[in-house]
């Protein structure tokens, strides 16, 4: 068994940035107005660029920025509707169907693609793809499926700065990863900490709404993913509103249960209020309580800060229970078994 795949994947992510950067993504001038909503179409790492989007739009966008994971797309999207159909294989079957449905309601719609059916249906009916590089397992490729996003919607107009974001959110990760890459010791490497926390346990992964809540699925999809464990999320605000209450028992299992906590600057005061109590009220509850520290000035510097540490841990995590973290067997079974149907 070798982790070596992932292990590289996960050295590469700066460099992602680099290179979309580096790309001449120019906009077709029939893309050029007013559209009364945005809505990113793709499923599991192919749909976490939108997630991502949608967080950091919400930040300056006047209008609304929608993640769409399903076969069909919602009843509002049509002429004034701007679809941003990604998927890294570009043979997504959901994606593909919620294409065909943008055509049909009449709504524009730009590619994001390393190939595939998609890419190659958006090119036949006249529509903009933007082909990033391949040859990667889709959660590895976020800097490629996310980067185009956002510098289209700058280009648009939509937002601002995406350039000068994206050049310090490389910067970021660049000086991360010479901190919590497999070269470090444990002693030194807070992702090396957080797996060895994370081994036979339960992990919780909480964040805070439109700051590190993205962050906070992203974890949970790695934990998945990579260490083929089980993890979950929550954000706050909500989760003072229902989650809180459940930990009182069966108390075997809150003894199973690891929090880790996301922390972000951007964090409204009453969130970070909240967090203290919480921490409180459980802290004797269960197993251990973790916090995380975003980095960066920017939004997008900081929620890759907070996902880039997650990434790392479940890698190391997957390497705790001897796992090769790169295959997804369960899901490539899936799509076997969906396609003699």
């Amino acid at each position: 068994m070798t982790v070596e795949i992932m292990r590289k994947y996960l050295q590469g992510l700066p460099e992602q940035f680099g290179d979309i950067l580096q790309m001449k993504i120019k906009i077709p001038p029939k893309y050029r107005r007013d559209y009364h909503n945005i809505v990113v179409s793709g499923l599991g790492g192919s749909a976490i660029g939108g997630d991502i989007l949608r967080t950091y739009a919400t930040q300056q966008a006047s209008i609304p920025v929608v993640v769409n994971r399903d076969y069909d797309l919602p009843a509002f999207a049509g002429s004034q509707t701007l679809v941003l159909a990604v998927s890294y294989s570009g043979n997504t079957e959901e994606t593909i169907s919620a294409y065909q449905q943008a055509r049909w309601q009449g709504a524009d719609i730009i590619v994001v693609s390393s190939g595939g059916k998609l890419s190659a249906l958006a090119r036949e009916d006249g529509y903009m793809v933007v082909e990033v590089p391949g040859g990667l397992s889709p959660r590895a490729a976020t800097g490629y499926l996310f980067s185009p996003l956002a510098l289209i919607l700058d280009q648009l107009g939509i937002i601002s700065g995406a350039r000068a974001d994206l050049m310090e959110t490389q910067q970021v990760l660049s000086n991360l990863r010479a901190e919590i890459n497999p070269d470090i010791n444990a002693d030194r490497n807070l992702a090396r900490q957080l797996a060895v926390a994370m081994k036979n346990r339960i992990p919780v992964i909480w964040g805070s709404s439109s700051h590190s809540e993205v962050a906070a699925l992203r974890w949970k999809a790695q934990i998945n993913e990579n260490a083929k464990a089980p993890a979950y999320y929550n954000v706050f605000p909500e989760l003072n509103h229902n989650e809180i209450v459940g930990f009182e028992a069966p108390g075997d299992l809150l003894a199973q249960l690891l929090i880790i906590i996301l922390r972000d600057p951007g964090d409204h005061e009453r969130v970070k209020q909240r967090i203290e109590i919480s921490r409180a009220i459980i802290k004797e509850r269960v197993a251990q309580v973790m916090e995380v520290e975003a980095r960066g000035k920017s939004f997008l510097a900081r929620f890759y800060s907070l996902a880039y540490i997650g990434d790392y841990a479940s890698y190391y995590l997957a390497v705790e229970y001897g796992i090769n973290p790169t295959p997804v067997k369960v899901i490539d079974y899936l799509k076997a078994e969906l396609a003699k149907k």
